[in-house]
């Protein structure tokens, strides 16, 4: 089965619980989510998604000891720097949301180099959320409307707009490591999102994980606020005269 069109994304969550349980330092975990990272893509070029988005590093990640950190990013660039050839050949568009500007000059100029190698692809858009906070998102977006003209139903429009310039309404949104939170990612993009939690760890989502995720996001009836299709016809007005 193919999924065109489809925009999946996933909070990549257990890494540093996945070491601990194996006595290993929580950056072995971190390094071991490098490699699910290129299963899940090219699993998703298999299944013909349009658009992959995951939570990399949220703007509440920087309250973890520096030396974390410095690991996620120095991953991070190593990433980019052995992946970037091969995402050209297969087709996909690298993309960063969040800000850049806490970023260090060498981890931006990684992302920038990246984002403009892989500009050509067309067949899956990566998006990367780093440093990034979906409350902060919306709060700029609507601090830039604060000059716009009043009038009715006018704000909703254009704050989606600016919000979605770069990105698009979520289809199925899936978190692995056992929380049943949001944590702050794409809350604008997942109104109408399909939520799957698993507790297995970031490190071990594999393949069959992923099919599973889609399998039964597939198995789900999506109304989007309306009446289920095959509902049965409201019964009709008994008339009392």
């Amino acid at each position: 089965m193919t999924h065109e069109g489809l925009h999946v994304a996933i909070i990549m969550d257990g890494n540093g619980r996945w070491a601990t349980r194996r006595g290993l330092p929580r950056a072995a975990g971190h390094r071991a989510g490098v490699a699910s990272i290129r299963r899940i893509v090219d699993r998703a070029l298999d299944h013909g998604i349009a658009r992959l988005t995951l939570y990399a590093f949220s703007s509440d990640n920087w309250r973890r000891p520096s030396a974390e950190v410095q690991g996620i990013f120095w991953l991070l660039r190593g990433f980019l720097r052995l992946e970037t050839k091969r995402l050209c050949q297969r087709g996909v568009r690298l993309q960063a949301i969040g800000r850049r500007d806490r970023l260090a000059p060498a981890v931006r100029d990684a992302i920038e180099k990246a984002e403009l190698l892989t500009a050509a692809g067309d067949r899956l858009d990566l998006c990367v959320a780093i440093d990034y906070s979906s409350r902060e998102a919306i709060a700029r977006a609507a601090i830039g409307m604060t000059m716009l003209p009043e009038g009715e139903g006018l704000y909703q429009p254009i704050l989606s707009q600016h919000l979605m310039r770069d990105n698009s309404d979520v289809d199925l949104l899936i978190r692995t490591g056992g929380e049943k939170r949001l944590s702050d990612f794409l809350l604008w993009e997942s109104a109408y999102a399909e939520l799957y939690f698993t507790d297995c760890m970031w490190p071990d989502f594999d393949e069959v994980e992923f099919d599973a995720a889609l399998e039964e996001f597939y198995g789900r009836e999506r109304r989007f606020g309306g009446l289920s299709v095959t509902a049965p016809a409201p019964e009709a007005a008994v008339s009392t005269y």
